[in-house]
C-alpha cells in the first residue's frame, strides 16, 4: 500500500481531525490509559479476543465499521485491533494504509505481511496496534493456535 485515506464525517468538529491520510501521516499520541484498550466489533468479535484481552489485562472496547476500530488506535481510543474473521481488501487497505504510516504495527494475525491486490481479495485476519504490543499479541496467537 502506497497511499491511502480514512474519513470519519462524524468526527467533524473544529477540534478533532475527522480525515486522516498518507499525505500527512496522523502522530499516535502516547496511551493515555493504564491497561490496553482492544477495538472489537459490536456484533462479530473473534473468539479468542476475550482470552487475549484477560492475557494482557486489557479492555474490549466494541465499535463500529473496521477503519473506524482501525484509526481508534490512531486516534488513542484503542491500542490494538485484532481481527479474525475475515473482511474484504477494500475494507481494510486505505485504514491499513494510513496506520502503516502513523508508525503502527499492522499484520496478518500470524505475523506475516498483510498483501493487498491480490487475485483473491479475501482476507481473513488483521492486526493492528501499537508496536510496543505487537509481540504479546502475535505471542498470544501463536500459543494459543488461533
Amino acid at each position: 500500500l502506497i497511499a491511502g485515506a480514512v474519513a470519519q464525517p462524524a468526527l467533524a468538529d473544529a477540534s478533532v481531525q475527522s480525515t486522516f491520510h498518507t499525505g500527512a501521516a496522523p502522530v499516535v499520541p502516547p496511551s493515555t490509559s493504564a491497561r490496553p484498550r482492544i477495538a472489537v466489533s459490536r456484533s462479530r468479535p473473534p473468539a479468542f479476543v476475550e482470552a487475549l484481552a484477560e492475557e494482557l489485562g486489557a479492555e474490549l472496547v466494541p465499535m463500529g465499521s473496521a477503519g473506524v476500530k482501525m484509526m481508534s488506535v490512531v486516534r488513542d481510543i484503542s491500542d490494538a485491533y485484532v481481527h479474525a474473521g475475515g473482511q474484504y481488501e477494500w475494507d481494510s487497505a486505505a485504514p491499513v494504509a494510513v496506520a502503516a504510516a502513523a508508525g503502527l504495527f499492522t499484520s496478518r494475525i500470524d505475523g506475516s505481511p498483510l498483501r493487498y491486490n491480490q487475485d483473491d481479495v479475501y482476507l481473513p485476519d488483521v492486526i493492528v496496534c501499537r508496536p510496543e504490543l505487537s509481540e504479546q499479541i502475535l505471542s498470544f496467537i501463536k500459543r494459543h493456535g488461533v
